[in-house]
């Protein structure tokens, strides 16, 4: 056929050019042409669109999942019902409880510590129960720290509501000997000795730091009404005669309120034979032990502090200081014992102007003695 070129194969398999008398190529030889590919190109092209979605994949994956709303909480059904603000006077309770635990730390240590803080500490306290009260009427632990708080606060018929209230949830034989002993306390301040010494005897059980100052209260309330030799009854066999160390110091405060009955009744040797068997059990110690019990005391009436004190300084030898105590207690009014004070001072004065000592003779007849604990 004419116009047909014919080419010829090359022996390596590719084509030649055209042979004599045929017609030129159509194409030039000189032009670029693309050479032929296998088609792997696209392999490299699909690789980074596959890497970004598993990037992406990897990413939707590790993002955290929406946190739940946690449920409502479930309170107690009856709990809600009994005490419908017990969280909330817990909470109070709380408070003041701290409140008064700095105030009895401090307290021990020292009688006349910053009243002004003491005074501000009793009456967050006594604001906060007296809120509680609004919450939970018939709550025993709220009714006794308002009964504490309101007495020391000099509140004395509110404190007496609050401590009688505690006594008719719980009833009298369920009653702290804390609430009792304090309701009795507070009527022998009035001169109430009858309910005072009614409300001391339900405090009465084995001597603990709850139950050793009713039992002070208790004594000094039957010998002020006249039954001496019942009050020295009453503190000697309270003493056991093994003592703990736990109840060992509510048993310093019971065996020092013993030696000072048996000087109001005037059995000095019997007194004097009481704070030997104190110095003896606590040696160096006495004087720091006693006086702690001291601080911690509330005495009813507020006088009979002066007595101790000066009755304690007198057993250390410290005359002066007694003498003054002395005078103090026989200066405060119709003391009960103002005569035994006057007695003390005129011993004291003797023996600075003579050198007698203030103790009594040995060699005289000792009166009746009562049963004492060994050390």
């Amino acid at each position: 056929m004419s116009g047909i070129v014919q080419v010829q194969r090359d022996p390596g398999g590719g084509f030649g050019g055209p042979t004599e008398g045929t017609y030129p190529p159509v194409c030039d030889q000189n032009a670029h042409v693309a050479p032929a590919a296998s088609g792997r190109h696209t392999r490299f092209v699909r690789w980074p669109w596959l890497v970004a979605l598993v990037i992406a994949s990897a990413s939707a994956d590790a993002r955290p999942t929406p946190s739940r709303r946690p449920p409502p909480e479930k309170g107690n059904f009856w709990s809600d019902i009994i005490e419908p603000n017990g969280t909330q006077v817990n909470s109070l309770l709380e408070k003041a409880n701290r409140a008064l635990k700095i105030l009895d730390d401090v307290s021990t240590g020292d009688t006349d510590w910053a009243v002004e803080q003491r005074t501000r500490y009793v009456r967050d306290a006594y604001h906060l129960m007296a809120y509680a009260r609004k919450l939970a009427p018939e709550n025993v632990q709220v009714l006794a720290l308002l009964g504490r708080t309101a007495d020391d606060l000099g509140k004395t018929r509110e404190a007496i509501d609050a401590l009688e209230a505690c006594v008719r949830v719980t009833g009298p034989d369920k009653a702290s000997p804390e609430v009792t002993g304090r309701l009795g306390a507070i009527y022998l301040r009035l001169d109430n000795y009858d309910a005072a010494i009614r409300w001391l005897r339900q405090a009465q059980g084995p001597i603990t730091a709850q139950s050793a100052p009713a039992l002070v209260h208790l004594a000094n309330a039957l010998a002020a009404r006249g039954e001496t030799v019942a009050a020295i009854d009453a503190l000697t066999n309270a003493i056991p005669t093994t003592v703990t160390f736990y109840a060992e110091e509510p048993v310093t405060l019971v065996t020092f309120s013993l030696a000072v009955l048996y000087d109001r009744d005037e059995q000095r040797s019997a007194a004097f034979d009481v704070l030997d068997h104190l110095q003896a059990t606590h040696q160096t110690q006495y004087a720091s032990k006693v006086q702690t019990q001291l601080a911690k005391m509330r005495f009813a009436p507020a006088a009979d502090q002066h007595y101790y004190q000066a009755f304690l300084y007198e057993s250390l030898g410290r005359y002066v200081e007694a003498r003054a105590e002395w005078a103090l207690y026989a200066a405060s009014g119709e003391s009960p014992w103002r005569a035994r004070a006057l007695d003390h001072m005129a011993a004291i004065d003797a023996q600075r102007r003579t050198g007698k000592p203030v103790r009594p003779d040995p060699s005289a007849p000792a009166p009746i003695r009562r049963r004492l604990p060994r050390p």
